[in-house]
């Protein structure tokens, strides 16, 4: 009867981990992402050619994270002058500043709203405004996303830019595509560089 029991139990944990990978692998399938088209891919590296598109932003102090997405989530939840809820988009950009640390949060304003024109945001710390378009060369990694993930990412994508024989413009732009429930190994994130 033990044995019944515990061969039950290691079932229903089994069935559990099988039905939340399937739920986390597929759950930033149904969000809209900025567009871009692809121009080359070689395993985790790609070219990409995005179109410049409204983003909703907000400072990141100190590198936080937390507080940053909190501003942006109540953006979209209707905290904005239209008291209009907006759907959630992937990535969430986070452009680093001249020093190599996170600069500011955005979210990408979904197309149909950017078009008929986006609320104001209620919040004066949260701002609308315009992510370039253009050439961006590409590294994609799994697992959690910390200072020094980004900076081993960064030293990659700058290596095979170079080896590329292209030249990058700018600060570096990170980009995370799983919800924080997403447990690392299945995590998306990609490090960004504007290409000349």
């Amino acid at each position: 009867m033990k044995r019944l029991r515990l061969s039950l139990w290691i079932s229903g944990i089994a069935v559990l981990v099988l039905v939340g990978t399937v739920f986390v692998s597929t759950s930033r399938a149904g969000y809209e992402t900025a567009s871009f088209e692809l121009v080359k891919k070689d395993g985790s590296f790609e070219i990409r050619d995005y179109a410049p598109h409204l983003v909703v932003s907000t400072p990141m102090k100190g590198g936080e994270q937390g507080g940053s997405f909190g501003r942006l989530f109540k953006y979209i939840s209707g905290e904005n002058a239209a008291d209009q809820k907006i759907a959630m988009t992937t990535p969430v950009f986070m452009p680093a500043s001249g020093d190599g640390a996170l600069g500011e949060m955005q979210f990408v304003v979904p197309a149909a709203i950017a078009k008929a024109g986006a609320p104001a945001p209620a919040d004066p710390t949260v701002k609308l405004s315009k992510m370039s378009g253009g050439k961006y060369a590409v590294i994609r990694y799994r697992g959690r996303s910390g200072a020094e993930d980004r900076a081993a990412k960064l030293a990659e994508l700058r290596e095979r830019i170079a080896k590329e024989g292209l030249e990058s413009v700018g600060a570096p732009v990170y980009a995370g595509y799983d919800p924080p429930w997403t447990p690392a190994s299945m995590r998306r994130n990609e490090v960004l560089l504007k290409l000349k």
